[in-house]
Order: C-alpha cells, then sequence, then structure tokens
C-alpha cells in the first residue's frame, strides 16, 4: 500500500467555476466544494454577496463579474481563469431566475419568457459553450446544470419557467453525446423546491414556517431538501466518484415525480 495520507478531500486539485456562486445553491455548492480541495471562482452579478462570500472562505476562493447572458462577460472569464489557474475542471452552471411561483400561460407576458430564455437557457448555453471550448482542448473536465424537478413531474413550475429548465436537460444530454469524445462529462440537477430567495428576500424568522410547507407537500416525510443537499448532489456529480456518468439528470425530489399521491391515498383510505 501506498504512504499518501488519506484524504477526504474529493475535490482536491480540480478548479472549479460556479455560476450564480453569490447566493442560494450556489454560495453553498461554493462552500462545499472549497471545503473539499477545489479551487472555486465565483461568477455571479450580485458584487456586493460575491465578493464578501469570497473574502468570507478565504484560501482558494475569488470573485468575477460576469452576466451569463453577455457572451463577452462569459469568454472573458473562462480566458481569466484559464490563464491564471491552467486549466478548468468543473463549469457549474448553476445561475437561474424564476418569474413566480404559480401562473397560467394566458398571463405570461412574452417579456417574462424572453427574460427567463436569455438567463437560464442562454446563460447555460453560452457557458457550457466556452467551458467546452476549453475542456476539449484538456479532454477532461465537468459541465453542470441546474434545471428543476419540473422537468419529470408537470406542475411545480409555470409554463415559461418549466420551458426553460426543459431546454437545460435537453442541452445537457446533447452535450453529454457531443463532448463524450474528448473524455468530458455533462450533467444536471433538478431540484424540488428549494428555499433560496431566488423569488426574493426570505425573512429569516418565516423560513421554518415555508420549509415546513413544502416539506409537507414532498413525498419524503420528515426531509426538508436544503440547498447544501443540491450542492452535495452537484459535487458527486463533480467528483471522480462519477467518472463514468455522463447524460444524467439527477432529480433531487425525494421520490416525488415517481409516485402518484392520489393512488397513494385512496390505498391508505381503503386500508384504514
Amino acid at each position: 500500500m501506498g504512504t499518501e495520507a488519506f484524504t477526504t478531500e474529493r475535490l482536491s486539485g480540480k478548479v472549479a467555476i460556479i455560476t450564480g456562486g453569490a447566493s442560494g445553491i450556489g454560495a453553498s455548492a461554493v462552500k462545499l466544494f472549497q471545503e473539499n480541495g477545489a479551487t472555486v471562482i465565483i461568477a455571479d452579478i450580485q458584487d456586493q454577496l460575491g465578493q464578501a462570500l469570497a473574502c468570507k472562505l478565504g484560501k482558494k476562493v475569488s470573485y468575477i463579474h460576469c452576466n451569463i447572458s453577455d457572451e463577452d462577460d462569459v469568454r472573458n472569464l473562462l480566458d481569466k481563469v484559464v490563464a491564471e489557474h491552467g486549466k478548468l475542471d468543473i463549469m457549474f452552471n448553476n445561475a437561474g431566475i424564476i418569474d413566480r411561483p404559480f401562473g397560467s400561460i394566458l398571463d405570461t407576458q412574452k417579456s417574462d419568457l424572453e427574460q427567463l430564455l436569455a438567463v437560464n437557457v442562454v446563460g447555460s448555453f453560452l457557458g457550457a459553450k466556452h467551458a467546452a471550448r476549453v475542456m476539449i482542448n484538456q479532454r477532461r473536465g465537468c459541465i453542470l446544470f441546474t434545471a428543476s424537478a419540473s422537468t419529470a413531474i408537470a406542475g411545480l413550475g409555470t409554463p415559461a419557467y418549466t420551458v426553460t429548465k426543459n431546454g437545460i436537460v435537453g442541452l445537457a444530454r446533447t452535450l453529454a453525446a457531443e463532448l463524450g469524445e474528448y473524455g468530458v462529462r455533462v450533467n444536471c440537477i433538478s431540484p424540488f423546491g428549494v428555499l433560496t430567495g431566488i423569488a426574493g428576500p426570505i425573512d429569516e424568522g418565516d423560513i421554518p414556517r415555508m420549509e415546513e410547507r413544502v416539506s409537507a407537500m414532498g413525498n419524503l416525510k420528515g426531509h426538508v431538501l436544503k440547498p447544501e443537499g443540491v450542492a452535495q448532489a452537484a459535487m458527486y456529480l463533480a467528483s471522480d466518484d462519477a467518472d463514468y456518468v455522463s447524460g444524467l439528470n439527477l432529480v433531487v425530489d425525494g421520490g416525488y415525480s415517481v409516485v402518484n399521491p392520489t393512488m397513494m391515498k385512496a390505498m391508505s383510505s381503503k386500508e384504514t
């Protein structure tokens, strides 16, 4: 046996970019990736939050302003990271927006759809495009996306939001096929409802009550999906533990999308 010291740093030596890394799921992933040995670049438009998180975490974490819907910003981000670190191992296209929690196609404005497409789909596309530019030359790398459990079951998001998240899953599958030739893996994480503040500021005192409501709607009772849980899924897919996993849409929903609650309730009522 070798004499190397045992390490639990699953991302040791890797360089990762996390878009939308200043808050929510992205910030949780930044912390977890750094704890597991990665050099992490936070890419976001929330400059104050991003810089504060980088300063708080310190070693091996930095912040770069990047509007993911602007190709020049994305190109410059990738060029700067590669110039400084010599490589890119992980591109986590996590940044995204929502229009509103619920709503009909009839009251969806064209401008709302266009804004969602510009950030969620175009932003993810550009991040993947310029990451692929780097990773093809390296002949290795991992591209990740944050999608949504609305890609697995209808009714969890608005029509416009659901269109964009399904577009991301389609993009990930297409890129898994295209980039596999170069040893580049491409996957998605699709979480159930997570309280992140993406829809606006959340009063800290309201969080337990809101989490309880979301959990009550879910299938896996006694569990609450938090940003840290989604970050754990991302770390698995980014790590060498998943070195033969590509083209996967990892749905993190506690089994919600594979259960027919009406049937389950009917069966339960008959038994009682």
